[in-house]
């Protein structure tokens, strides 16, 4: 004890300035506004770039859990393909019609793989970061998936980085349908917990069982219709009882989420101006 008192008053005038140094840049920042902004700037891309490197070596480590969900993913999408080609051939007696109709439905998309560099799952409004930005393409309101199903739809964007407001977020509202039965409604969490969310306005004349697929509606512009969401759970009675409130199990594991691929769809931008414009003529009328 002695000894740390000995310490510290040898070097107590370095203490001081230290202490001195610190309140002195802190003044600068707060009360000055281009030093603020500087500082501002700065402390954010070096947050980002640590939260890249910290995510960088967690998905090193995760990476043979991933490429088994992308390995099983794929085989499913293969055969189903693989099927759905024969069964199309069979009736239209034409093995090219196939090929055509996919290139020509998938022409307008463009897939942008991205890293996820922060990620929540315990709040209420959840949000992640991914490593892609304007620079790379990335704008507002483009729809964000991952290997195995929807992730989210991007909020803000920066240069290089892009914040995105998941499934898991009270603000989140996706159009669903229930695959092959036609019945659609909205996606919706309760803030609980981040395998499952809720399908409301669900017609009670709706015909479906557990297991069933909740695919996108393609009713929206952001996402196209058939991207995976999860699986029919247990069936509860709206509030109201004039609809079905559906479970679903999540098919994205928010949990482990490293890799997503951000849809570039180039028509996405006029169809969201036009909505927007009848919204704002709405507006007005009223």
């Amino acid at each position: 004890m002695g000894a740390l008192l000995d310490f510290l008053r040898k070097y107590n005038h370095w203490f001081i300035f230290l202490l001195l140094e610190a309140i002195s840049a802190a003044l600068l920042f707060q009360y000055n506004s281009y030093q603020g902004s500087v500082w501002f700037s700065t402390a954010n891309v070096v947050a980002g770039k640590v939260y890249e490197w910290h995510s960088e070596i967690e998905s090193f480590f995760a990476l043979t859990k991933v490429n088994e969900e992308l390995t099983q993913r794929n085989t499913y999408l293969e055969h189903q393909v693989a099927q759905l080609s024969k069964q199309l051939t069979k009736v239209t007696e034409d093995s090219t019609y196939m090929q055509r109709n996919q290139l020509q439905m998938l022409a307008s998309y463009k897939l942008l793989p991205a890293k996820v560099v922060t990620n929540e799952t315990n709040k209420r409004d959840n949000l992640i970061t991914i490593n892609k930005g304007e620079a790379d393409g990335v704008r507002k309101d483009m729809g964000v998936v991952s290997g195995t199903g929807v992730v989210g739809i991007v909020y803000m964007t920066s240069a290089h980085y892009a914040i995105v407001i998941p499934i898991l977020s009270t603000r989140s509202n996706i159009s669903c349908t229930i695959e092959k039965r036609g019945y659609f409604g909205y996606l919706g969490w309760d803030c609980k917990s981040p395998q499952i969310a809720y399908v409301n306005d669900i017609p009670r004349h709706a015909h479906f069982r557990r297991g069933d697929h909740i695919v996108t509606s393609g009713y929206s512009s952001i996402f196209p219709e058939g991207i995976m969401v999860g699986k029919v759970g247990t069936v509860y009675n709206s509030p109201d009882g004039l609809s079905y409130k559906v479970q679903v199990h999540l098919s994205t594991d928010f949990c482990r989420l490293r890799d997503v691929c951000v849809i570039a769809d180039d028509s996405m931008k006029e169809r969201m101006e036009v909505m927007r414009a009848a919204q704002d003529s709405i507006k007005v009328t009223r």
